[in-house]
């Protein structure tokens, strides 16, 4: 039997499918009608023989490669060509089974490789599988099926004060101090710290607008916009950081002045290289651990980040306030990084319900 399932939702070319049927006319035409509602219901699946390599290679090329930031499709490369292709390329997408990718998973942790990483394989694995499905490629996501292995909770970096202060003093009479500072003072990124523009700060309402971030990939440097609506947001700074940047601005203009660049407009860089260059996220950590080092201390960049949400916990700042404060997409993320950090109040709840008790009764 020949029959017409439609074109391809990809290419747009018509695909012609082939159907055995050893049984009489009335029986074939019954078989042939049942083979046409089943794929316009898209239960049907295409009888292709292309490995997980051809279908991930499509994937990359008319999906992934348009629909991702270019940072994250040289993720998904590095995982697909080091971990996914050597391993399961070969094997008929359409009779990939939900086994294959526990045995993946398996010898990946055997190899060494860790469970984050192969949680990263796994959610590569489950988008492209998803697409697959769609796309009537396969008739299921089998990763669906499949949980990846557990990743150990690691525990965040958070500065005392006192080390805060050692890790300021010994910054202030480096380039990145005011990096740092403003890390600290307002929970922003590495990459929207460096994104940053003399437009996005009003030092007189003491406020910097998180509008975009500075992301680094093999093709080079690249501004880009928040993730998500809650990336983009409105911080509010405190008065000491609010003087240290009007100082930070008072020394760029000179320096830019005596090199012969006038003054900065209000789209030129706040935290830019000593010549006023676009300073790269991978320069920036290397020059904080040759800094870190020299001062004989050891805690990263990201740390002010984790110690400015601390310390608006211990101060009993709501979740909410913090996660938009942090841009997090949602507080879900911000109780998971940070939940036990949050001071058990059940004790105080009791007494709570108890004096609604008493007023209840005294009514």
């Amino acid at each position: 039997m020949k029959f017409d399932i439609g074109a391809d939702p990809v290419t747009g070319q018509r695909r012609i499918r082939y159907a055995s049927f050893k049984r009489t006319k009335r029986a074939a035409e019954i078989e042939l009608a049942r083979l046409i509602a089943e794929h316009a219901s898209g239960a049907g699946v295409d009888p292709t023989k292309a490995t997980v390599a051809d279908f991930i290679h499509r994937w990359d090329r008319d999906w992934a490669s348009v629909n991702v930031s270019p940072k994250t499709m040289e993720r998904y490369r590095g995982l697909i060509n080091k971990q996914i292709i050597p391993h399961i390329g070969s094997n008929p997408v359409q009779k990939l089974r939900p086994v294959h990718l526990s045995e993946l998973y398996a010898k990946l942790l055997r190899d060494g490789l860790a469970a984050r990483t192969v949680g990263h394989v796994h959610r590569v694995l489950h988008r492209a599988l998803g697409h697959a499905a769609q796309w009537g490629v396969v008739q299921q996501n089998v990763a669906s099926l499949v949980s990846p292995p557990r990743v150990p909770s690691a525990e965040i970096e958070i500065l005392r004060e006192d080390e805060i202060k050692g890790v300021m003093d010994r910054l202030r009479e480096r380039s990145i101090y005011m990096i740092a500072a403003l890390a600290l003072a307002t929970g922003m990124r590495r990459g929207e710290l460096l994104a940053l523009r003399w437009q996005d700060v009003d030092m007189d309402a003491g406020k910097v607008r998180v509008e975009r971030s500075l992301e680094q990939t093999k093709a080079g440097l690249r501004f880009k916009s928040p993730k998500t609506r809650h990336g983009r947001r409105t911080i509010s700074i405190p008065p000491a950081t609010v003087i240290e940047l009007r100082e930070h601005w008072k020394v760029q203009q000179e320096r830019r002045l005596a090199l012969g660049m006038g003054k900065a407009s209000a789209d030129d860089l706040v935290l830019p290289t000593w010549e006023g260059n676009v300073r790269s996220p991978n320069a920036l950590t290397k020059e904080w651990t040759v800094a870190m080092a020299e001062a004989g201390l050891d805690c990263t960049l990201h740390s002010l980040r984790h110690s400015h949400a601390s310390a608006l916990i211990s101060a009993g700042i709501d979740v909410l306030t913090i996660s938009r404060r942090l841009g997090h997409a949602s507080p879900t993320i911000t109780l998971g990084t940070y939940g036990h950090l949050f001071s058990n109040t059940d004790d105080r709840a009791a007494l709570v319900m108890e004096e609604m008790f008493l007023r209840v009764r005294a009514e």
